[in-house]
């Protein structure tokens, strides 16, 4: 077994200080060329073609998940297959956004001319501005990297971060500019809790949960019985109207326990919670979440204007993977 020499904690740390000085030092670098290339592909009624090779392919791979994910179509093509057949995937108004740190590569200055002779606009995303791809391109987004993190300065580590954080930049503008909303994003996340969260609503959930309510002038005896059926640990009190007027948790009847020796001659109006907080059936299930952990409660009334449509509980939202 190797032993380590240096502190792991200490190569962390200078490694991700590497990365984030070398961001900061690209932040310099944004100038009017990355506005040129917002409102190219802003433009385009085409989509947005990535392509590179090595590492820098890995790093387009993400940038056209995070592009198709925020309203940008976008697709990947690896430099190295393009000339094998996937240049047949890129259209006249598309716009190709190419990969490379040192713009220099073998497979680059093949790529190049084949996309100059399908009429496409050129982004050229490298950290050396006088290399042949970023003198062939339309626009170029300067991700300069004077070294990489690690100690031999090959292995592509800071150049890549870098190009990550500007095609997440410039994925963020395009959504600003299009106006992006809760609603796309919800579009083009419908699976898993992320999806759920940004699309299920309370009324998605409450109908399959009983409805427990009581008059207020029940006796604590039927209270119990009904919060019991219902298996809520919660029963809604209504007026006269049958409109929301409380709500008796199992918290409530301990309190009452707590406070009175005989409570024969009580009713659900006596215990009750006057004025609960409740959620709309048109409310996000996220926002009852929030609520119940805010009051470090477990159900919610769901009411339109007093009137009551159902219960949701917390056991739903943990059911619907959003805890």
């Amino acid at each position: 077994m190797k032993v380590i020499k240096k502190n792991p904690q200490l190569i962390a740390r200078q490694v991700m200080m590497a990365e984030a000085e070398a961001i900061r030092a690209a932040v310099d670098l944004i100038d009017e060329q990355f506005d040129a290339c917002v409102e190219a592909i802003l433009k385009t009624t085409g989509r947005v073609v990535v392509t590179g090779v090595g590492k820098s392919a890995l790093i387009g791979q993400k940038i056209v998940a995070t592009l198709n994910s925020t309203g940008t179509p976008a697709l990947f093509m690896h430099a190295a297959d393009a000339i094998h057949g996937d240049l047949g995937m890129i259209q006249t108004d598309d716009v190709v956004i190419c990969l490379s740190k040192s713009g220099n590569t073998a497979e680059i200055k093949v790529l190049l001319p084949l996309l100059r002779r399908a009429g496409v606009r050129l982004i050229a995303l490298v950290s050396d501005t006088s290399s042949y791809l970023a003198r062939h391109a339309d626009f170029v987004l300067h991700g300069y990297c004077e070294r990489e993190a690690d100690p031999l300065n090959l292995a592509p580590t800071t150049s890549t971060t870098v190009a990550l954080a500007l095609g997440d930049a410039l994925a963020v503008s395009l959504l600003e500019a299009r106006g992006f909303t809760r609603q796309d994003f919800a579009r083009y996340h419908p699976g898993g809790s992320l999806g759920k969260k940004l699309y299920l609503k309370v009324s998605d959930i409450y109908p399959h949960n009983q409805v427990p309510q009581v008059p207020a002038r029940a006796t604590i005896h039927e209270v119990i019985l009904e919060m019991t059926s219902k298996r809520l640990g919660a029963t809604a009190v209504v007026d006269e109207e049958n409109l929301l007027a409380g709500i008796i948790t199992d918290g409530d009847l301990r309190r009452m326990l707590n406070q009175h020796e005989q409570y024969a001659h009580l009713c659900a109006h006596d215990i009750m919670t006057p004025s609960p907080v409740c959620v709309c059936p048109d409310d996000y299930a996220v926002t009852a979440l929030q609520i119940m952990q805010e009051r470090n409660i477990t159900q919610l009334i769901v009411a339109d204007e007093r009137r009551i449509k159902g219960f949701v509980h917390l056991h739903d939202l943990l059911k619907e993977g959003l805890v």
